[in-house]
């Protein structure tokens, strides 16, 4: 593990010699298998990463030790990753193995879907770039010079990864947000505390609190079939559970992690992202939505205030003049690998009221054969 100022090789500056560097950040993931709970209940077998940052690397009893912390560990989606713009990030992933299926000796990879990537070495597409190995890691580096809303995932065997579990939510914050109190946005005055999407020039991206949504969905045969170490049905892929941050209605509006008991009896918290939204009267959402289905196009709508896009695919929605290209909507459709970023104006509702962000590809609110659950979570005004 590489991290700047780490002593232990444990990607974080927790010991009384380690100095952070300002603007540096590093994170250790590991890659293996595991088990999710969906919304009817069934236990599903799955790929996915998990976060392990903190446990040092550095000997070979730490060494031995990380591997054990990262096996099972899963999470679903993958650990969130959050950036600043001007960032240095260092991102090592160990692959761990699959405890549940030793036949398979797969390599991995992260791709940072939709980053300017200057070196292919760390773009994680195994055509032009390192995969890594069982029992090994690498340590990827990124110069983090523009924000929005990305997102990562395996690119080894992609199809079957993602289809697996292997996504994650990753967005980046705006230099915009550091200025000094007082700054003139065009017109729009900035204080500290204020928080943007984009580097706008004017305020008009400004958000009192955000949320990720990552839209996503998997076929139950094709995971049974991994687990029971059968043919993988590519051609009859047919998603039927339709998921939301790794979850499907009702449990996309419970605000705790939900945890899973794997195959050796232990809890493992499979879900920790909720997609529960919540906000006072008055205050402005950001809504950072990613697609990472390898499937089909999802629509995502409001039964409440219109969502206003300020974004699309980690670009700012403007023309080539500077002149705003936002539009209102009340439905949004993604394809596999696109985002948008859009905020929801609070203003005049009323404490209690309650709103549906949901699919409108109706047989989608669905957990398999279990109805009114799926692609579908609340907006509560608190």
């Amino acid at each position: 593990v590489q991290c700047p100022g780490d002593r232990d090789a444990d990607a974080a500056w927790n010991t009384g010699n380690e100095s952070q560097p300002a603007g540096v950040k590093c994170k250790h993931l590991t890659a293996r298998d595991g088990y999710g709970t969906m919304g009817d209940g069934k236990d599903t077998y799955l790929f996915s990463y998990a976060d392990i940052t903190g446990v040092p690397t550095k000997t070979k009893r730490d060494k031995d030790a990380a591997i054990q912390a990262g096996i099972l560990a899963h999470e679903w989606p993958a650990p969130t990753i959050v950036l600043e713009e001007g960032d240095e990030f260092y991102l090592s992933l160990t692959n761990v193995g699959m405890l549940l299926r030793p036949d398979l000796f797969d390599t991995h990879t992260v791709h940072f879907h939709g980053f300017p990537e200057a070196a292919t070495v760390y773009d994680g597409v195994p055509d032009s770039s390192i995969s890594i190995s069982m029992g090994a890691t690498l340590t990827y580096y990124y110069k983090i010079n523009d924000p929005g809303t990305y997102m990562y995932h395996c690119h080894v065997e992609a199809t079957e990864h993602m289809q697996m579990g292997m996504l994650g939510n990753l967005w980046v914050r705006p230099r915009q947000n550091k200025l000094p109190d007082d700054t003139d946005l065009n017109g729009f005055t900035h204080q500290t505390g204020f928080t943007y999407a984009y580097n706008d020039g004017d305020g008009s991206t400004r958000y009192d609190v955000e949320y990720p949504i990552q839209i996503g969905s998997f076929d139950p045969d094709f995971h049974d079939a991994s687990f029971e170490v059968q043919p993988l049905p590519f051609a009859a892929m047919e998603d039927r559970y339709f998921l939301l941050n790794g979850r499907g209605y009702p449990d996309t509006v419970n605000a705790g992690v939900i945890s899973t008991v794997d195959p050796l009896g232990a809890v493992q918290e499979s879900q920790p992202v909720t997609s529960l939204v919540t906000a006072n009267p008055g205050e402005k959402i950001l809504l950072r939505i990613s697609n990472l289905n390898v499937t089909v196009f999802n629509t995502l709508a409001t039964n409440g205030p219109p969502m206003l896009v300020v974004g699309r695919d980690a670009r700012l929605l403007r023309d080539g003049a500077g002149a705003n290209m936002y539009y209102s909507t009340n439905s949004l459709t993604l394809g596999g690998g696109q985002s948008a970023d859009v905020i929801i104006d609070t203003t005049g509702l009323t404490s209690g009221q309650t709103f549906f962000h949901y699919t409108t590809n109706l047989e989608r609110l669905a957990n398999d054969d279990e109805n009114f659950g799926g692609m579908m979570t609340e907006i509560r005004i608190n």
